[in-house]
């Protein structure tokens, strides 16, 4: 999930994938989330994609606390993933106290694209405006970026880009939940 390989329709094996990722996500008992959550980034990363998937949304405070501990490298993309799945205020303001404490940290490369991304997509969705702040030029997302070499004039981190990155992930889990 980490790669997201199987959002691309060209993926052989997505439609096997998504149906097991619904069965998955739907069986898994909270114990057994909860379980997950308490080991290493690749447990936690496939907890947080059920947890999105299914919007157990009882795992808010949970996911919110994992990732504003950002303990583990890769599962926070996870928990943005969830908090956007929710979609709610709480998910924008846990969204919102991680920005707030990441993106002035210009020497770290988490998972600001991610939160932004999530936060932008529930902005649009709650018709809020939270991540106006982030955006605005010359404002924290733009010195986080700018202050990562490798990543300044970079075309993929655009705040524009981590939204619809963020809309595909959402839409993926909508087309098979519903569909």
């Amino acid at each position: 999930m980490k790669s997201g390989r199987f959002l691309r329709p060209e993926w052989p094996h997505g439609e096997r994938f998504a149906h097991h990722l619904i069965d998955d996500a739907a069986t898994i008992t909270d114990a057994e989330l909860e379980a997950l959550l308490g080991y290493e980034w690749r447990s936690r990363l496939t907890a947080a994609w059920l947890i999105g998937v299914d919007r157990r949304e009882r795992f808010r405070e949970r996911i919110g606390d994992l990732l504003l501990a950002s303990e583990v490298c890769f599962s926070g993309s996870a928990y943005c993933f969830a908090l956007a799945r929710f979609g709610t205020h709480a998910d924008a303001e846990i969204l919102t106290a991680y920005l707030d404490h990441y993106l002035p940290r210009t020497d770290l490369r988490y998972d600001q694209p991610a939160a932004l991304g999530a936060l932008l997509r529930i902005d649009a969705h709650l018709g809020t405006q939270r991540a106006a702040r982030f955006t605005q030029p010359d404002g924290l997302w733009d010195q986080w970026v700018n202050a990562l070499a490798h990543l300044r004039d970079h075309p993929a981190y655009t705040p524009v880009e981590w939204r619809r990155s963020t809309d595909l992930q959402c839409e993926f889990a909508n087309s098979w939940v519903h569909g």
